[in-house]
């Protein structure tokens, strides 16, 4: 008996140990990570188009509904440029949107974000290594994490970008890509395959830089609402914007 109460207090004392280990953090219902390709291929003319269409996104009325709707009605975005396995630079700090007001914020830091990066190859699996980390130092508590990637090239640098992508699935990250097919016409396939993975991921392809604004927006709305929010979603995007 006295082996067995010092098995159990001893229980007791890790797993206190451990949640106390837990940061509690502010609720939210999604913290979305934002990788934007700033590689060779993309000159100022196509990033400024991905840049924006981001700012473009957050101040649309329709983005904001798909916030209110959540069960904590906030959720908290980062934004990262990426290029090479170590090239990354966070250009937008974890901030939480709830509202309009908040939404524009947001929208506003997205478009004063210079560009920081300009090479270093095209690295899919450094950018989800680098989500992850960026979630595991998120100061909210989040009932989602979700890494999203915009890119227009397969992994040509560091490991693949399918194991760094199992590796996030495993630690219970969702990762959904926006792949721009001009360059490489099967990436869309290739980001199906080797990138995007988790329960509801998903791909919005475009050939186009010039149809980016659009797709991010149906994407940013999707992501907002989750697996279980689809139908909510779908009169969302349906619905014609409020005033």
């Amino acid at each position: 008996m006295r082996r067995l109460a010092l098995v159990v207090a001893l229980l007791l004392v890790a797993s206190g140990g451990a949640a106390r280990a837990q940061p509690a953090g502010e609720p939210v219902d999604l913290a979305l990570v934002l990788a934007v390709d700033a590689s060779g291929s993309v000159d100022t003319e196509r990033f400024e188009l991905q840049k924006h269409g981001y700012a473009a996104a957050f101040r649309n009325p329709r983005v904001v509904q798909a916030i209110e709707a959540g069960t904590r009605r906030a959720i908290t975005v980062a934004m990262v440029q990426w290029t090479g396995p170590s090239l990354h630079v966070e250009v937008v700090g974890w901030t939480r949107v709830s509202d309009r007001a908040s939404a524009e914020t947001l929208a506003a830091a997205i478009d004063a974000a210079p560009r920081q990066l300009f090479g270093g190859g095209t690295s899919l699996s450094g950018a989800i290594d680098n989500g992850v980390a960026l979630l595991a130092a998120s100061p909210y508590r989040a009932a989602r994490r979700v890494i999203d990637i915009s890119g227009d090239g397969s992994n040509n640098r560091g490991r693949p970008a399918a194991a760094a992508r199992d590796e996030a699935v495993r630690a219970g990250i969702v990762i959904n890509g926006l792949p721009i097919a001009w360059i490489e016409p099967d990436l869309v396939a290739y980001y199906r395959t080797n990138v995007i993975g988790g329960p509801g991921s998903f791909v919005i392809g475009i050939d186009s830089y010039d149809n980016f604004a659009d797709a991010i927006l149906n994407k940013l709305v999707t992501e907002i609402a989750g697996q279980a929010a689809a139908a909510r979603m779908a009169t969302i995007l349906a619905s014609p914007p409020r005033q």
